[in-house]
């Protein structure tokens, strides 16, 4: 594909391919996304069909070295080009200096024939494909200008000659100008090629990640496995300074792990027996036994790459104003450059002076510029944030997160670590190890981190968890349980009214606890009050300095818990948060949202639990953290991948910095064209310097998309 016309046109075949849904074609990436029910044979074919060629993905070593060889292809033909230019640079500027000296007619015709039909081949034949299919490309209009000049030219030479009519036997020769322009517009596209695969190149580190082997512990013995062939729940080794093969959990020894290319984090972090550990990571000097337990296309690195990549192939709002514009674009240069022609032909110009005009109009028009303006920004854009350990879903996320005027945290695992413990306790009638091991028993089919602090709590007690045979959850409230043959209640103030059980007898030590800033969790059997626990949840260190850093932004910051009043305002009194509500249902979180929403706020939500996956999906952005639940991290727009809050604003800053970039391209790729195309109109252009003029507007826009590359967290 040369342009974004190419694009439109592979995306139009393959949506009218019966069974396909959906097709969206990445210019920038060359690459395709097809959603629908359709073998891929057909798919392409149907490409092959509207006059390109499509391969399925495939990230073997390979199919690098493929583009790799297809790369070193250009810059041989460019070479050749280059070496066949230079006489005919030498050759103009003698001439301006008023030299005799000279490259004569025929040799002029004879080393330009080699560039514009060989070298050249390539834009006759994307011209004949666009044309044959009823659209029109930079191929084209390349094409064009350049046959344009050279058999202008050799017209010349043949009536100067006498073998044609001799009205053109004065006329000057212009096989310099398509040897130059063909030379100029193959170095930029070569540029432009490896500009693009550079913007693209968090792809391929986060693919570099994956080892191909693992060494698995198979019958009493060690062996040397393809990374396809292992299984969940094997064993692994890893030895010092290897990559970890796959996601697992720390079974036997300790290191030091750098997981900076997969999460962001840049210092090594402590990984021990029990500890979870992410495929990708490098181990550092420990020797590390883990099992397996998320492999193949389960495992993070490979739900990051594909993250990545949906947001990559993603089509931004504006870019479907570009195409609507691109593809009548060529059409109205080609009349642009008709008109030209006539125009100065009637101003009683001479036709060369008529030809070189329209020629220039032809060659300096630019496609491609507006084309890559929004993919390369883009992929460049979300590939820095992806290694800052910010996974951003879909084009959709990165147009809101520049837009956000208010940021809603969650309390449990979000501003704090989301590992509560039991602190306290106050019973009726002294027995507080049963009625602990009775509440530990029905947590067990809670996923909540309060939950967990029970269940953590009865371990540390060696208490033994009794059969739960019945188990309701109460999202925001809390849960209903039976546990042999007695039901509890177990939740906040607020479950305990709506199942009728009175406080009075606890609800002093309950208001102590909130005091503290600790969580009351009330605990009733059969109907009647029997404790109270305290859970604390210390906050995480960087959260105040999150907020910090939204507000110096000017953005709003709210903090919506299901923690009762007193501990969210002594919390949000420590944060600095300027808002905080509490105690919040799921439901209540999300009228909260709506509520701002309908007031013209643009809300961002962040939480990481299975209660916060409605208000993560009803907030103009979900952010999700990392460390939390896959509900939450499937609903949210944007994934934290380390449970550090401070990646919030992150997010927001690359989000900007990404549709900055965006404009500027559109800006330049606009103003290029809009200057350019009347100066060539006006015959103050000739074709060779519209050429290198055409080249530099792709490579502009790329490079400038490249600085994206440079986007730093700060953290």
């Amino acid at each position: 594909m040369t342009c974004s016309n190419c694009a439109q046109r592979v995306e139009k075949a393959l949506r009218k391919v019966p069974g396909v849904l959906s097709a969206d074609v990445n210019f920038a990436l060359e690459k395709a996304d097809v959603t629908g029910s359709v073998d891929r044979a057909t798919l392409v074919e149907s490409v092959r069909a509207a006059g390109y060629a499509a391969v399925e993905p495939d990230v073997s070593a390979g199919n690098v070295g493929a583009q790799t060889a297809g790369l070193s292809s250009e810059l041989w033909q460019l070479v050749i080009a280059g070496l066949i230019t230079v006489p005919f640079m030498a050759h103009m500027f003698l001439m301006m200096a008023g030299s005799d000296w000279g490259l004569s007619g025929w040799m002029q015709f004879v080393l330009a024939s080699p560039v514009q039909f060989w070298i050249g081949k390539r834009f006759y034949l994307g011209a004949w494909s666009a044309l044959r299919a009823g659209a029109a490309n930079m191929d084209v209009l390349v094409a064009l200008g350049t046959s344009a000049a050279f058999f202008y030219s050799l017209a010349v030479l043949l009536s100067a000659e006498g073998l044609l009519p001799p009205a053109l036997a004065d006329g000057h020769l212009y096989f310099e100008a398509a040897v130059i322009v063909i030379t100029l517009i193959l170095a930029g596209k070569l540029l432009e090629a490896r500009a693009k695969r550079s913007t693209a190149s968090a792809i391929r580190e986060l693919m570099a990640l994956r080892p191909d082997t693992a060494r698995v512990q198979r019958g009493g013995a060690e062996v040397v496995l393809p990374i396809a062939e292992v299984q969940r729940g094997d064993v692994i080794v890893v030895k010092p300074g290897e990559k970890i093969p796959v996601d697992g959990e720390v079974v036997e020894g300790s290191s030091d792990v750098d997981e900076a290319l997969v999460t962001g984090e840049s210092l090594p972090v402590l990984r021990a027996e029990g500890a979870a550990v992410i495929g990708g990571s490098l181990n550092g000097s420990g020797l590390l036994k883990l099992e397996a337990r998320a492999v193949g296309e389960d495992s993070t690195l490979a739900r990051i790459i594909r993250l990545v990549e949906r947001a990559q192939s993603g089509k931004a709002p504006v870019q479907q104003l570009v195409d609507r514009i691109s593809a009548v674009f060529v059409p109205v240069i080609v009349l642009i450059a008709v008109a030209t022609l006539a125009g100065w032909l009637l101003a009683g110009a001479g036709f060369e002076t008529a030809l070189v005009a329209a020629v220039s109009v032809l060659v300096i028009a630019c496609p491609c510029a507006l084309g890559l303006a929004t993919p390369t920004a883009i992929v460049a854009g979300t590939g820095a944030a992806a290694k800052a350990g910010i996974l951003i879903k879909d084009v959709e996320a990165l147009e809101h997160a520049n837009r956000v005027t208010t940021v809603a945290f969650d309390k449990t695992g979000t501003v704090t670590e989301g590992l509560p413990a039991i602190s306290d306790g106050a019973t009726t009638d002294e027995d507080h190890l049963s009625l602990l091991q009775l509440a530990a028993s029905a947590q067990r089919g809670s996923e909540h981190p309060l939950a967990k602090a029970f269940l953590r709590r009865a371990e540390e007690e060696a208490l033994e968890l009794l059969p739960v045979t019945a188990f309701e959850s109460r999202p925001g409230r809390g849960i209903l349980a039976r546990v042999g043959n007695q039901a509890l209640t177990i939740g906040n103030p607020a479950m305990m009214a709506e199942a009728g059980i009175a406080l009075d007898a606890l609800k002093p030590q309950g208001d102590r606890m909130a005091a503290r800033g600790e969580t009351p969790v009330f605990v009733a059997v059969d109907g009647s009050l029997r404790g109270v626990f305290a859970l604390s949840d210390p906050l995480r260190e960087t959260s105040a300095e999150a907020i910090s850093h939204l507000q110096e932004t000017g953005v709003r910051t709210l903090m919506l818990s299901g923690d009762n009043q007193t501990v969210v305002d002594l919390i949000s009194r420590n944060l600095g948060v300027d808002r905080a509500l509490g105690p919040l249902r799921p439901e209540d979180k999300v009228a909260e949202l709506s509520r701002l929403r309908a007031e013209g706020q643009v809300v961002a939500m962040v939480g990481d639990g299975v209660n916060d996956a409605p208000a993560l999906a009803e907030a103009d952005l979900g952010i999700a953290m990392g460390s939390g639940s896959d509900v939450a991290m499937e609903t949210a727009s944007i994934t934290l991948m380390r449970p550090d809050p401070r990646l919030v604003s992150a997010a927001l800053r690359v989000a900007r910095a990404t549709i900055v970039k965006i404009r500027q391209n559109l800006f330049w790729a606009f103003i290029y064209n809009l200057i350019c195309i009347p100066l060539a109109v006006s015959g103050l252009l000739n074709p060779a310097f519209a050429g290198a003029a055409m080249a530099f507007s792709s490579v502009s826009v790329v490079t400038n998309s490249l600085f994206l590359k440079r986007w730093k967290s700060g953290l």
